[in-house]
C-alpha cells in the first residue's frame, strides 16, 4: 500500500470509528480578533439541512480554536469557510474540517470573518482580508500557547473563502492591521478548495465579486483582487482541488492560479476531479480529497 492509499485508509477508518464513538476531548474555544463592539445589527445564525450552521451579519469576527486531543504535528491551519461573501458555511466548511485535522493530530482555527455588508463595515472591500491578516497575526503571536510552529501555519479556503485565503497569500505585504511586532502575515502554505481566484469577467464568480466590490467595480480593485495576477517567487506553496463540472466557480480559476504558481517555481499540486460540481456534495468523498491534502502536507514537510 503506497503512502497516499495509507492516508486515505486511515481517514476512512477514523471517520467510521467517529460515527461509532464521537470524538471526545477536543478543546474548542472562540477568540475575538479585536475588542468586542456593540452589534447594531444582530448576527444571524441559521441551520440548513445540508450545510449545517450558516452565519451572516458578522460584527465581531473570531477564530474558533480546535486543539487535537493527541497532537502529532506542530502545524496549524486557518480555515476560511465559503458562502459567496454573503454568508459563511461555518459547519460544513469550517468546524467539520477542523475536526478532521484534529483527527490527524493537527491544530485548526476556523475563521469567522466579517462579510462585506455596508450596514456593518465601512471599508467592505478590504474588511475580510483585514480579518484574515489579523487571524494569522494573532495565531502566530500566541503560537507557544497552542504548541504550534508559526513557520508551519497556513491557510485553507473554500470557494469565496478560497478567494480570501488566496488574497492573504498574495497580499500579505499589503498590511491592513496594526503590527507592532512586525509579525509576518504570509501564510506558510495554502490549501484552496474550488476557490474563486480571479475577478476578471471571463473567469470570476460574479456573485462573490459583486458582494465584495459592488456591481460596478473599478478596474484597480478588480486587478487587486484577481489573485493570479499577483503571484511571485514569495507566494506560499499551494494545493488546489476543483472539479471539471463546477457550475458555480469555473475550474479555470484553479487552472490559471496553478499556471502562475508553476511559472514562478512555487511548489504546487492540483487535483481536478471529472465530477462533483461545486461543494462536493456527493463526490469526490471527503476522505478522498482531504486525504490528498494531508498527503501533500506530509510530502512537503508541512506536517
Amino acid at each position: 500500500m503506497n503512502i497516499r492509499s495509507t492516508y486515505i485508509f486511515v481517514l476512512l477508518l477514523m471517520t467510521f470509528l467517529e460515527n461509532l464513538y464521537p470524538l471526545k476531548g477536543q478543546d474548542k474555544k472562540e477568540i475575538l480578533l479585536y475588542n468586542r463592539v456593540e452589534e447594531q445589527i444582530s448576527e444571524e445564525q441559521t441551520q440548513d439541512s445540508i450545510f449545517g450552521l450558516l452565519v451572516s451579519r458578522v460584527t465581531n469576527p473570531s477564530i474558533a480554536v480546535f486543539t487535537p486531543k493527541n497532537q502529532k504535528s506542530k502545524s496549524a491551519v486557518i480555515i476560511c469557510p465559503g458562502g459567496g461573501y454573503h454568508t459563511l458555511l461555518m459547519e460544513r466548511e469550517g468546524y467539520k474540517v477542523a475536526e478532521a485535522f484534529n483527527r490527524c493530530g493537527i491544530t485548526a482555527f476556523v475563521l469567522k470573518y466579517r462579510l462585506p455588508d455596508s450596514r456593518i463595515v465601512k471599508d467592505k472591500m478590504i474588511t475580510p482580508l483585514k480579518d484574515a491578516q489579523r487571524a494569522i497575526q494573532l495565531i502566530r503571536e500566541n503560537a507557544e500557547k497552542w504548541n504550534i510552529d508559526p513557520d508551519k501555519t497556513g491557510i485553507m479556503g473554500f470557494s469565496a473563502g478560497g478567494h480570501l485565503a488566496a488574497s492573504l497569500g498574495v497580499h500579505y505585504d499589503s498590511v491592513l492591521v496594526q503590527n507592532k511586532q512586525n509579525t509576518t502575515l504570509r501564510p506558510s502554505f495554502m490549501i484552496l478548495i474550488n476557490p474563486v481566484i480571479s475577478f476578471n469577467d471571463s473567469t470570476t464568480h460574479e456573485g462573490s465579486r459583486n458582494q465584495l466590490l459592488g456591481v460596478n467595480p473599478g478596474k484597480e480593485m478588480i486587478h487587486f483582487f484577481s489573485n493570479e495576477l499577483h503571484v511571485n517567487k514569495q507566494t506560499p506553496g499551494t494545493i488546489l482541488i476543483h472539479t471539471n463540472d463546477d457550475k458555480v466557480v469555473s475550474v479555470k480559476n484553479s487552472i490559471f492560479f496553478y499556471k502562475k504558481l508553476y511559472e514562478n517555481e512555487i511548489p504546487v499540486e492540483i487535483h481536478i476531479y471529472s465530477r462533483g460540481d461545486h461543494g462536493f456534495l456527493q463526490i469526490p468523498e471527503f476522505e478522498e480529497w482531504f486525504g490528498r491534502c494531508i498527503h501533500w502536507m506530509n510530502i512537503e514537510k508541512i506536517m
